[in-house]
């Protein structure tokens, strides 16, 4: 310890003894290096913003579509409507986003990314219809949300239409009531969903009189009565068998799945 504290008295005498001429030439040096990184740093930045924002090197030039099926990418660039010739930097992704949404409602995901360093893209998924609704003249594609979210002239093959037929019975009359129209049809597209892949390519209607009340009708007349679209997976399982064991079967009930029935041939 003493001969630490010797040593330190000693450093502390030299820089004492040094002339104060020395001790600022030593510090020149230092605060030269700090003021030259400073203007480094600083036209970096300066750079970086006119890259970014002021340069023609990394603006939008070309915008790509990807994802459509029945939308054309024409529609979707135009509706997009992509500020070509803008910095890169500045496309508002969300605003982009929000407004494929709104306007096109048969879009269901949208992701739009900054492919550097001139483009934008544009990745689509489309809504798939699982029922196809009558509404005067034209039909109403409802995808598995139950969204309805295009109307077309003639109905997309092999989507089977939905007939809401709510029967005058009082127990049909108070379901209607208890859930409204649009549960009824959310209970149909569930149904929808669960059909077994071979059923639902011949799947032609769903019917729903009620929400324990909905029933297909087949290619070929074969009619299956579902009951409502709780236990769906079972009921699919149950069906598979069903028309495996009697091919010839007219009619089919899987509304209660461990008692079903086939009947007709």
């Amino acid at each position: 310890m003493a001969g630490s504290t010797t040593a330190e008295r000693g450093e502390r005498q030299q820089e004492s003894s040094d002339p104060p001429l020395t001790r600022r030439r030593l510090r020149l040096p230092r605060l030269r290096t700090i003021i030259i990184l400073s203007i480094v740093l600083v036209l970096l930045g300066v750079g970086s913003v006119w890259l970014l924002y002021g340069s023609s090197w990394l603006r939008v030039e070309r915008v790509s579509v990807s994802g459509t099926r029945v939308l054309t990418p024409e529609q979707v660039r135009d509706t997009a409507d992509v500020p070509v010739g803008a910095p890169l930097v500045s496309v508002d992704i969300e605003a982009i986003e929000a407004r494929l949404r709104r306007e096109l409602p048969r879009i269901d995901q949208v992701d739009v990314v900054r492919a550097w360093p001139h483009g934008i893209g544009l990745k689509v998924v489309e809504r798939t219809p699982v029922l196809t609704v009558r509404s005067g003249e034209e039909f109403v594609e409802v995808d598995r949300k139950g969204v309805r979210f295009a109307t077309a002239p003639e109905p997309p093959k092999g989507v089977p239409a939905l007939e809401l037929t709510v029967s005058r019975s009082s127990s049909a009359a108070a379901s209607l009531r208890r859930f409204g129209e649009a549960r009824l049809v959310r209970e149909a597209v569930r149904v929808a969903g669960a059909l077994p892949a071979s059923v639902a390519r011949g799947t032609q209607v769903v019917k729903v009189r009620s929400y324990d009340d909905i029933s297909l009708v087949l290619t070929g007349g074969t009619t299956v009565d579902w009951g409502s679209g709780e236990n769906g997976a079972a009921k699919a399982r149950t069906l598979h068998a069903l028309m495996k064991a009697s091919p010839r079967a007219r009619h089919f009930d899987v509304s209660v799945p461990t008692a079903p029935a086939s009947s007709g041939s």
